[in-house]
């Protein structure tokens, strides 16, 4: 069978392209997934400062018990979006440890250097040199409070030599400091440069009273390492915290290589988990619309006595090499695209520079052997009617049009609709994550009720349109809708790819620029402030307090952005969250506060979200437990619930309960207000100048660059989703192609008896408007139900926002694409001559 089925493939070629396309396409995509994820999986970032240590101690994650499953308790692990860090007698305890020649303290304090603003530099103590290990090339080590050493990537750019002056700009603060000496690494000097104070200076610099970022342990020359390591890993669980090892210290040194990890594993997985369910579609209604057509010739293997076992095992073989070859150009053109796409993820600072693609033998097995099961299934499947029934019943058999289906079908279609009307309670009932989840799984939901049901739709939608297509196209029309009736079953690979075409692209698509416009919506309105100071280096809560003394100031309210971790149902997680100084917060926000007050706001108290309220099921007055940005539990009474969570974040907070719990330290901006005769102008330009890369902006500003954030952030949304729109357009015009090229017989036959190439023009044209029309009511149906949903629970809005260009672009792209792929292989066909089409095979 095997080489019967190269035969065939050979023999056989434009029946098999489509297939083919289907499946190299599938595998293309996958793989690209595929490879992100793996590519996360592996990458840890390079311990570069750390490259001296056997250890790393460091707080970065955050573990988090969840509800219990089978008798076992859940956990999840979140990157702690504030960089956790550690107190600062762990140094003395790991000194102990037997063969720990020393272990060093190292703080990162955020620091800008005027010289060289452009060049990411981080502020450490000298005694952290000792970590990489750095040594001097020039001058000494920093021995006062106004010294610093550089490294020499910075020295070079800068032009920084021991002995010259330069300002660096640390706590919202510029400062000049005498440049003591240059420091160099024997080995790369990692993606941000290094700036080293004395330790005494260090520590007066960190927001972290009395914690270190991290803790390096530098091992004896003749210790026993696997000996240390297990002791250094029991002193730091005695610290809640995590002990760095080989490859892994990269992720200690360089929180955003944590962040790129997390970032492209949860991105691949999630889209990768989409992408299989639309390919899964494709691939199985290509593979069994191909075996469909080619029911004569498998019907004459049956009449010449070949078995069941036999044609079925040849279906699989053809398929099976078919998945070889598209295996072969799939997964080339899989690492291709994501090699592009990590550049686009790198130049828009989703991950590091040093983030690379890794791997791909583990992807390509693994997206190979999937998209070949599903065909090999489909195939199966398939093959299972032609082979069933008896040699001489065969030809016959292959000669009419099959019934719609049975019960089974109806049922399992029906109970597909019931499940997607259900997750339509599931989705209005809950938030977030879970509300996403829930609407993906209607969506495809619907979509498969309607593929198990399109036998009956079609043959309704055929006598619902009959009299319309009379009376358009005339004869060509009673022609059309008689087609649609007796080949309904013929038709349901191409309705099941124009509606999951209309229903994914409006849905998805749409539901992008929807959390985008209510995001920029709720920050335009909920800004009553007029001007904003902002600060490129940060602002100290004194800005907030100097801006209120401005005359005409009626209000002023310092703003840090920041994460915190909540707890969820099934797993907690990290959502956007601000602090505030809420004295007079009521003149410069308004977050649409339902219930409670902002007023309110103290050390020990909270506002949140009433979506983030909901989903963790908070009231106004509970108490709520959560982590701040690094990994700090606090338990906070509710004491405001507002609306605006998009725009603002899910969480707000005192400024003072972020007091030594964010990276800064500092506010982003301080809102100002001013009495509507008042002239500020030059007391705010001159408030903007005391402070290191400070501005004074208009607030339309503020959400105006919000948007343009939104738009990079929302790239590989919306990149991700073009891919597998693009894959359901592709689908869809393999099968109205393939659909159009088998009906050569049909249409020769058509010509013999009478009917002229204008009128079998006209009947092809009435039938694809007929789908056409159906497939838009449907998939529009579709991308409404579910899109109206999953807005209403994640933003409120009842009423979603749909673009008119964009909904005009998916209807006349999905027109366009059917008639294309219809009227261009129907023009073909009927440039063959009538008597020779009746005879040529399918």
């Amino acid at each position: 069978m095997l080489r019967l089925a190269a035969q065939m493939v050979r023999f056989r070629k434009g029946g098999f392209v489509a297939t083919f396309v289907a499946l190299a396409a599938g595998v293309a995509i996958l793989m690209t997934c595929a490879l992100l994820v793996e590519s996360g999986w592996r990458y840890k970032g390079e311990p570069q400062r750390y490259g001296a240590t056997l250890a790393v101690v460091a707080d970065r994650d955050l573990r988090v018990a969840g509800p219990e499953m089978f008798g076992e308790t859940e956990y999840t692990t979140v990157t702690l979006p504030e960089r956790g860090s550690v107190p600062g007698e762990l140094v003395g305890r790991l000194a102990a440890v037997p063969g720990v020649e020393r272990a060093v303290g190292d703080r990162s304090i955020v620091v800008t250097t005027t010289a060289a603003p452009d060049v990411p530099t981080t502020g450490h103590g000298w005694a952290s040199a000792a970590l990489a290990p750095y040594r001097l090339v020039s001058g000494e080590p920093p021995r006062t409070d106004g010294e610093i050493a550089v490294d020499a990537r910075l020295a070079d750019r800068a032009g920084l030599a021991p002995g010259d002056t330069t300002d660096i700009v640390t706590g919202g603060e510029s400062r000049p400091y005498r440049v003591s000496g240059v420091a160099e690494t024997g080995e790369a000097s990692g993606e941000r440069a290094a700036l080293f104070f004395t330790d005494a200076r260090a520590a007066a610099l960190d927001p972290h009273p009395g914690r270190f970022d991290a803790v390096g342990v530098l091992a004896a020359p003749d210790a026993d390492r696997s000996a240390v390591l297990t002791a250094v890993r029991r002193v730091a669980d005695g610290a809640d915290a995590k002990a760095y090892t080989g490859d892994e210290r990269g992720l200690a040194e360089q929180p955003e290589a944590a962040a790129a990890r997390e970032f492209t594993l949860q991105a691949g997985g999630a889209f990768g988990g989409y992408a299989a369910m639309i390919i899964v579609f494709v691939v199985a209604g290509t593979v069994g619309l191909s075996v469909r057509h080619r029911r004569r010739d498998l019907a004459l293997l049956r009449a010449v006595a070949a078995t069941p076992g036999q044609v079925r095992r040849m279906l699989l073989a053809e398929v099976g090499l078919l998945g070889l070859l598209a295996a072969v150009v799939g997964v080339p053109a899989g690492l291709l695209a994501t090699s592009l796409v990590r550049d686009e993820l790198v130049s828009r600072e989703f991950v590091p520079d040093g983030f690379t693609v890794r791997g791909g033998l583990l992807s390509g097995g693994a997206v190979t052997v999937a998209v070949g099961a599903t065909a090999l299934l489909a195939a199966w499947i398939a093959s299972l009617r032609v082979t069933r029934i008896r040699p001489t019943e065969a030809l016959g058999e292959a000669a009419v049009e099959r019934g719609p289906g049975g019960k089974a079908r109806v049922v399992t279609g029906l109970v597909c609709l019931a499940v997607a009307v259900s997750l339509t309670g599931l989705t209005g009932a809950t938030d977030g994550q879970t509300a996403l989840g829930a609407a993906m799984g209607m969506l495809y939901a619907f979509v498969l009720g309607v593929a198990l049901l399109a036998p009956w739709i079609n043959q309704a939608a055929a006598r619902l349109l009959g009299p319309v297509l009379r009376a358009v196209w005339g004869d060509s029309g009673y022609l059309a809708a008689a087609n649609l009736r007796a080949n309904a079953r013929g038709m349901v690979a191409v309705l099941t790819a124009l509606v999951l075409s209309v229903g994914f692209g409006g849905t998805v698509w749409f539901l992008q620029d929807n959390l985008q416009r209510q995001t920029v919506v709720q920050s335009r309105d909920g800004i009553l402030a007029q001007h904003a100071l902002t600060g490129g280096a940060g602002l100290p809560a004194s800005a907030t307090a100097e801006a209120r003394r401005i005359p005409g100031v009626v209000a002023a309210t310092g703003v840090r952005r920041t994460s915190v971790v909540v707890p969820g149902e099934i797993e907690a997680m990290a959502v956007v969250a601000q602090g505030i100084d809420p004295k007079g917060v009521e003149r410069t926000l308004d977050l649409k506060v339902s219930s409670g007050s902002l007023a309110a706001l103290r050390e020990d108290t909270v506002a949140v979200s009433t979506a983030q309220a909901d989903a963790a099921g908070w009231e106004l007055g509970d108490k709520a437990g959560l982590w701040l940005g690094d990994g700090t539990p606090v338990t906070l009474r509710v004491v405001a619930l507002y609306e605006r969570g998009w725009g603002f974040g899910d969480v707000t907070l005192h400024t003072r309960t972020l007091a030594g719990h964010t990276v800064t330290g500092l506010d982003d901006q301080v809102l100002i207000r001013t009495a509507p005769d008042a002239e500020p102008d030059a007391a705010l330009a001159g408030l903007a100048r005391r402070y290191p890369a400070a501005a004074v902006v208009g607030t339309d500003r503020l959400t105006g660059e919000l948007a343009q954030d939104l738009a990079v952030s929302g790239w590989l949304n919306k990149l991700l989703i073009a891919v597998l729109v693009g894959y359901a357009v592709l689908a869809a015009a393999n099968t109205l192609v393939m659909a159009a090229l088998a009906r050569t017989r049909e249409l020769s036959l058509l010509r013999l008896v009478g009917v002229t190439r204008g009128q079998v023009k006209r009947m092809v044209h009435a039938e694809q408007a007929g789908l056409l029309g159906v497939a838009i009511v449907i998939g529009g149906a579709i991308a409404a139900v579910t899109l109206t949903t999953i807005v209403h629970a994640v933003s409120g809005q009842r009423v979603p926002y749909v673009p008119v260009a964009g909904s005009a672009a998916i209807v006349g792209g999905t027109v366009v694409l059917a008639l294309v792929a219809t009227v261009l292989p129907v023009g073909r066909l009927l440039r063959t001559p009538p008597a020779e089409g009746i005879g040529i095979r399918e």
